[in-house]
């Protein structure tokens, strides 16, 4: 089965091409290398944007695909509500495009990695996929346009599609060979970490929340569970499966917090904390309802708890 990935060189993308190809897919990358990494790539690939329509075909013709795996979008939630252009034109003009590759190719199945920020601030917890749409970012909005669209397409030309919904992506292999690397980084344990290398104070976004310690509180998901989701939504749309959208959490959540005093004690450097100011787009509580992935999908986030998460990304980046 042959298998296209979008966004394939960056930091899960990258890491769901190796979990696919060790169960023996074929797979070709598809990534502008505007976030993505290079040397990350081991198959086949194609440098090319996909906003660019006439090169995305031109680049990818004769190239038979069995399905696509789109992770080509930029995520930066902060980033979003002060480049909102940039984000909509990014995130939507660049899947339209794909999406008319797929009807031009016959390609019958994706698989969408859409997140919790379409959201919002929940009304229940834990949040599960009836929840109501109420973005508060222009990122989150922007995933949201996209899912609607995949709809659409999925009513007139029969794409058949996979949301999966993610809540914090984190972590990394157990091998140490790949991670979390952004420019610019504004993930929670990517910075707790580089503050604890560097001895340096952490910047802590808000501790006013109406939570238990006045900090966020999110639900983190290791990043090798993710990547085994992505293969399990393929399969069971390869196996005849409906479109439908799933939440990929652990069902629970951590504040910012527990997460920088768990990075202090695998680092076991005690780095100072500054005070900051509250990020817009930021809710104060959301974790996730994965019964649904659990039930369907035969989800189960085994690398997933605190300890795991912090280790294996302390691990890289300490050596990278």
């Amino acid at each position: 089965m042959k298998i296209l990935v979008t966004g394939g060189a960056g930091y899960i993308g990258s890491i769901t091409v190796r979990t696919l190809l060790s169960k023996g897919y074929d797979v070709t990358v598809l990534d502008n290398l505007s976030q993505g990494h290079k040397e990350t790539i081991i198959t086949d690939f194609v440098e090319v944007d996909l906003r660019e329509k006439a090169l995305l075909f031109e680049k990818l013709k004769n190239k038979k695909f069995d399905a696509v795996i789109h992770f080509a979008a930029s995520a930066l939630a902060g980033e979003s509500m002060e480049k909102p252009y940039f984000y909509f034109h990014n995130n939507i003009l660049g899947g339209l495009n794909l999406l008319e590759f797929m009807k031009e190719e016959k390609i019958p199945h994706i698989v969408f990695s859409s997140t919790c920020a379409l959201y919002g601030t929940p009304e229940k917890l834990p949040v599960n996929e009836k929840e109501s749409k109420k973005p508060e970012s222009v990122y989150g909005e922007s995933k949201l346009a996209f899912e609607n669209i995949l709809k659409w397409y999925g009513q007139i030309y029969n794409i058949k599609y996979t949301n999966l919904r993610y809540f914090n992506a984190s972590g990394a292999p157990l091998d140490g060979k790949l991670g979390e690397d952004h420019n610019p980084e504004t993930h929670l344990i990517p910075m707790a970490i580089k503050a604890a290398k560097e001895n340096q104070p952490f910047k802590l976004f808000g501790d006013d929340y109406k939570t238990p310690d006045g900090t966020c509180i999110r639900d983190y998901i290791h990043v090798l569970d993710l990547a085994e989701a992505h293969v399990l939504a393929l399969e069971k749309l390869k196996n005849g499966g409906q479109s439908d959208s799933f939440n990929l959490g652990t069902g629970k959540g951590y504040s910012n917090k527990e997460v920088i005093n768990m990075v202090k004690k695998i680092s076991g450097v005690d780095f100072p904390i500054t005070i900051e100011k509250r990020r817009p787009g930021d809710p104060a509580i959301i974790y996730a309802d994965n019964s649904k992935a659990k039930q369907e999908l035969g989800f189960n986030p085994i690398h997933s708890d605190l300890e795991t998460i912090v280790k294996t990304a302390w691990e890289w980046h300490k050596s990278n």
